[in-house]
């Protein structure tokens, strides 16, 4: 017994092993490097191997880094919070009232934006939200204006509609998967149970459906908080957010300690605020019982 089990852990360690390596060399050691980065001090364009907290102080206490990592965190959220509403019945919709032969059609219609480019796709907002753009020229050429509206470009309600709609399919998608898998007599048994509609969504659909949201709010929440083409482009670089800070800081400054500094603080703000989401699912789920 002891040989069989060796020899399937050898065979399990063999088919995970190219896998696992691929993971330390590219992703394990460069984030190890980040964080031993962040500790150490930046002298003229080179790391210089004497440790400190300084970096960290600097982040954390000034106004630039803090204001930025707060326009971030507002983004993002906001991004999130509308993306979720916006997915939850477009989902709810496919799941419950398209026939089954026709599903597949309409998740081939949610995934067709993945076919074109990420930047492609955020360039496109540009050319529609500029001053010179399809909203502004429609509204000129019908005379309901007689400049270019300074509102509905570089600000950050530009750079929320166009993240909403980037990542609209990423929240579509689990939240359908969820809703698939809810059975349907549950649904049935509550309505004959003498419950309204609205009561059994609230208290049978939507917390069956809870891993789905929850998937959709951190495949959203993580990524948009560090977006860089996006506060680039829509945001005409007078809206950075924590990534183009980094960028900054490391590429055009060349001051890798505390570019480092930031990244890890904003891993940790991320990981922080995923933990608070989990932890309230799981409270939501406890009510509902």
């Amino acid at each position: 017994m002891a040989k069989a089990l060796d020899a399937e852990a050898r065979k399990g360690l063999a088919l995970i092993s190219p896998t696992a390596l691929f993971s330390i060399i590219l992703l394990a050691a460069p984030m190890g490097l980040v964080v031993m980065y962040s500790f150490l001090t930046d002298g003229n364009n080179r790391i210089e191997w004497i440790f400190t907290l300084q970096n960290y102080v600097e982040v954390w206490t000034g106004p630039v880094y803090r204001a930025i990592m707060f326009r971030s965190l507002v983004v993002s959220l906001t991004v999130t919070l509308i993306t979720v509403l916006i997915a939850y019945p477009i989902a709810y919709y496919v799941s419950f009232h398209v026939p089954a032969a026709r599903k597949s059609m309409w998740l081939f219609l949610i995934t067709i934006p993945f076919w074109t480019s990420y930047l492609i796709r955020v360039f496109l907002w540009k050319v529609i939200l500029g001053y010179n753009g399809v909203i502004n020229s429609g509204l000129f050429s019908l005379g309901i204006i007689d400049e270019p509206l300074q509102a509905i470009n570089y600000n950050v309600g530009a750079l929320v509609m166009t993240l909403a709609h980037a990542y609209a399919p990423f929240a579509i998608l689990p939240i359908f998967v969820a809703l698939e898998k809810i059975d349907r007599s549950l649904l049935e048994a509550g309505q004959d149970l003498g419950e309204s509609r609205l009561v059994t969504f609230w208290r049978v659909t939507l917390p069956l459906s809870m891993t789905g949201v929850l998937a959709a709010v951190l495949i959203v929440f993580i990524p948009t908080i560090g977006d860089y083409v996006t506060p680039d482009l829509i945001g005409g670089g007078k809206l950075p957010m924590i990534a183009n800070m980094m960028e900054v800081r490391i590429l055009k400054q060349g001051d890798r300690a505390i570019g480092s500094a930031v990244a890890v603080s904003a891993m940790l703000i991320v990981a922080l605020i995923s933990i608070c989401f989990l932890l309230l699912n799981r409270r939501f789920l406890r009510g509902q019982k």
